[in-house]
């Protein structure tokens, strides 16, 4: 199973919908994508997806779970949009902490070991997820804590979206320091499988950050400001916007949604998985086939 989580310590990068687009190329190749996003913000993947409707209700969620207080089978969480499972964000990851924290406190109590950071891998374990799935996408926010700490246990890989600026070089150069000291807090080896830069204007000073990126770049996505907003106004993919919200197709957003799928592609190659309906890249007349 394909799995990393998408992360960089600078907000408004693109995070969310990089995890978003890419999880739907990934189903777009005829493999089945989980995606769990932990982002307790409003403007969160859930969201994205219009699957956010009941987040504030006092129904089963992915933090129920966590601490081994479900109300429901785990399937019973997931909705699913173009192909793409997910389990939605739920208010009750704002005090993710809290939770994790009492309910350490009583199982050490009661004699028990309970690992805080290693508990949405038990969950994804105990329901079969790597079994089930072929690619396992994690969202968490953009700050160290168990939301992170969670997310990376569970996938051990990161995918860096990478604004080409000043700020977002600092934040990739602080990168391998804070994986080092998550590896270290986890005790576990995190790996990198690329950084993705968005908003590329091929300036002199961008194409220098560029230079300066130590880990993989399988593309470099251009400024797509309107296609990312109108996204988030019609709650969708970007394949799916450019598909039935555009009132016609251009060239610049087809070869964006090219690279998004030729960038699925290039992470599953890392691991020797091979998608079993691979489209044309950018194709979006090409029909999704899940097994």
């Amino acid at each position: 199973m394909l799995a990393y989580s998408t992360y960089s310590e600078a907000g408004g990068v693109g995070k969310t919908t990089t995890a978003a687009n890419l999880a739907v190329a990934h189903a777009r190749g005829g493999l089945k994508p989980l995606v769990v996003p932990l982002d307790p913000q409003d403007g969160d993947l859930s969201r994205l997806f219009d699957v956010d409707d009941q987040r504030t209700e006092p129904v089963d969620n992915i933090v129920r779970h966590m601490i081994r207080r479900p109300k429901g089978d785990f399937d019973d969480l997931i909705r699913t949009v173009d192909g793409v499972d997910i389990i939605p964000e739920h208010n009750m990851l704002s005090d993710l902490a809290e939770y994790l924290q009492r309910e350490k406190d009583q199982a050490e109590a009661m004699g028990e070991a309970f690992g805080m950071h290693a508990q949405l891998l038990r969950v994804l374990r105990e329901a079969g997820v790597p079994d089930t799935y072929d690619v396992l996408i994690c969202d968490p926010p953009a700050t160290e804590g168990p939301h992170l700490y969670n997310a990376i246990h569970a996938t051990r890989s990161l995918v860096i979206p990478v604004e080409p600026t000043a700020k977002g070089r600092a934040a990739v150069e602080g990168l391998e320091s804070l994986v080092a000291g998550i590896e270290d807090q986890l005790d576990l080896d995190v790996g990198v499988l690329g950084a993705l830069p968005i908003g590329f204007k091929d300036t002199r000073d961008q194409r220098l950050i560029l230079d300066e990126i130590d880990y993989p770049v399988p593309e470099v996505i251009g400024e797509r400001a309107s296609l990312m907003e109108g996204c988030w106004m019609q709650q969708c993919s970007a394949f799916t916007y450019v598909r039935e919200h555009r009132d016609r197709r251009r060239d610049y957003e087809l070869e964006t949604l090219a690279q998004f799928d030729r960038v699925a592609r290039h992470f599953e190659s890392q691991v020797g998985l091979e998608a079993p309906n691979p489209p044309e890249s950018g194709d979006l007349d090409h029909e999704v086939v899940t097994a």
